[in-house]
């Protein structure tokens, strides 16, 4: 018998194409600007907002019946704070220079619209695992488009992916930059992160008409 059933298996594959949180949606677009400079930093954050978003939907889903209707958006900013916390002291004990270079990023995690959005719509009115696979999938969609838009903009603003320089060195002039390649400073702008989604959304959109919008 299948792990996952048809119907909970696109609790996970829809958000990464045709339900995608930040092109589809249009949410978690601050962090997608602010934090995609570097690579590693699109991936960490991710992460983080995956394991926040599983574990929180899974906590909401189980208290679901006893939390009282009207402090329910107290009850879910209560438990995503307490997620973030963890997050954030994790990454100061073992990755403190990238903890700092987050910054407040990671604590503005707790008013993420994905993450509110998908604890009031999904995990408010089903179970546990259908509510885990949902917070996983759409976490994953939310991640994949950091993970883009990092990649592109730590190899054309800074020649590098990781840290490590994959186009050659802009000093000693190898690889690339000893045919005159030059590194474009704009990529590494909030306002680039913006045009490279943008052209995301673009390509989605070109490959699946039924996501244009109706004039």
């Amino acid at each position: 018998m299948a792990l996952l059933s048809r119907k909970d298996s696109r609790l996970i594959l829809d958000p990464l194409a045709d339900n995608n949180p930040i092109t589809i949606q249009v949410l978690g677009i601050c962090s997608a600007l602010a934090i995609t400079a570097q690579l590693k930093a699109s991936i960490v954050m991710a992460l983080s907002v995956m394991g926040v978003l599983a574990i929180g939907n899974v906590v909401i889903s189980l208290l679901r019946n006893v939390i009282p209707g009207k402090i329910r958006i107290i009850a879910q900013l209560v438990i995503v704070a307490a997620l973030v916390i963890v997050v954030d002291q994790v990454l100061k004990a073992y990755s403190y220079e990238l903890s700092k270079q987050l910054s407040v990023f990671v604590g503005l995690i707790i008013t993420n619209c994905i993450i509110m959005g998908r604890f009031e719509a999904f995990a408010l009115a089903n179970g546990p695992w259908r509510s885990f696979l949902d917070g996983i999938g759409n976490a994953a969609g939310y991640g994949i488009i950091l993970v883009i838009v990092g990649f592109f903009r730590e190899l054309l603003g800074s020649g590098t992916l990781l840290g490590y320089k994959v186009l050659g060195d802009p000093i000693e002039k190898t690889g690339l930059y000893a045919i005159g390649y030059e590194d474009n400073g704009f990529m590494l702008l909030s306002p680039m992160a913006l045009i490279v989604i943008g052209i995301i959304i673009w390509v989605q959109r070109s490959r699946n008409k039924a996501l244009v919008e109706a004039e």
